[in-house]
């Protein structure tokens, strides 16, 4: 890859809207271009290295952390329900034991997590297949439970054939008590070594950004909104309930997470938490 510009990449999904419409509107300054993928699709280009750095699945760190640095202070996650990761069913989780859960191919974190709750919090052995859940609906299909992820989850939330929505942000409040982290900003090892200084400069146009979204909130749920199936009211009660830190209560829920991914053996090892330093 070439030193300029630095290729950022971007979740293509509203709840990165405070932070990266500051940049795209150059209310922020810099000079990154953004490349816009869903999760699976940015972690796939992390790891053939097309990005120096990204948004990205929280997995995709725990999965590979001697590729990758972790940005400060930077994260999609939640204090209680996230609004955007729900399993939608047509009857009580319990009905689940046996049957198959659709779940997105875009998601990663979301559905290891929800494999963590079936199987440790509620006793539910549940099988998993991919597919498109708003194409399969649109078709006629009902398939007994679907985790949706995303504007996906906005928009099916209401859906009248699941009335049984567990909001998975929720689910992990009441069980461990601590925040939950879908997606963190990461940086390759790799790009680190060669342009250090240029990925520092990118890190706090990053949270300069955050700053400016943050202040603007009220304004970033009316331009959500627009051509979305949630009023300005909602997509305000949306922005709200998540959190852009990762602070100190953050890193321990993040944490706690790798460790039951490792006790799962979903990973073989949980990995420390290391950060791109900003000098």
């Amino acid at each position: 890859m070439t030193s300029s510009p630095l290729r950022l990449g971007k979740i293509g999904y509203l709840n990165v809207l405070p932070i990266y419409h500051p940049l795209e509107q150059s209310l922020v300054r810099h000079d990154l271009e953004i490349v816009s993928g869903v999760p699976a699709e940015l972690n796939e280009q992390m790891r053939r290295g097309e990005l120096h750095l990204s948004a990205n699945s929280s997995i995709e760190y725990a999965r590979r952390p001697q590729r990758y640095l972790l940005v400060p202070d930077l994260a999609i996650g939640c204090h209680g329900p996230v609004q955007s990761v729900l399993l939608l069913t047509q009857n009580p989780v319990a009905s689940l034991e046996g049957q198959n859960v659709l779940v997105s191919a875009q998601t990663h974190t979301s559905a290891a997590l929800l494999r963590m709750l079936l199987d440790r919090r509620y006793k539910v052995h549940a099988g998993f297949e991919s597919g498109d859940a708003t194409a399969l609906l649109a078709s006629g299909q009902r398939p007994p439970a679907i985790l949706a992820i995303g504007d996906e989850a906005l928009n099916l939330r209401r859906h009248p054939d699941y009335p049984y929505i567990y909001d998975l942000g929720q689910e992990w409040l009441e069980w461990t008590g601590l925040p939950f982290i879908f997606g963190v900003w990461i940086v390759r090892r790799a790009a680190w070594e060669t342009h250090q200084r240029p990925l520092e400069q990118a890190m706090r146009q990053l949270i300069a950004a955050k700053e400016w979204g943050q202040e603007h909130l009220s304004d970033m749920c009316g331009l959500a909104a627009q051509g979305s199936s949630l009023d300005t009211l909602e997509m305000c009660s949306y922005f709200n309930g998540l959190s852009y830190n990762l602070g100190e209560r953050e890193q321990q829920g993040l944490q706690r997470f790798f460790a039951m991914l490792q006790q799962c053996g979903i990973i073989p090892k949980a990995p420390p938490l290391e950060f791109a330093s900003l000098s």
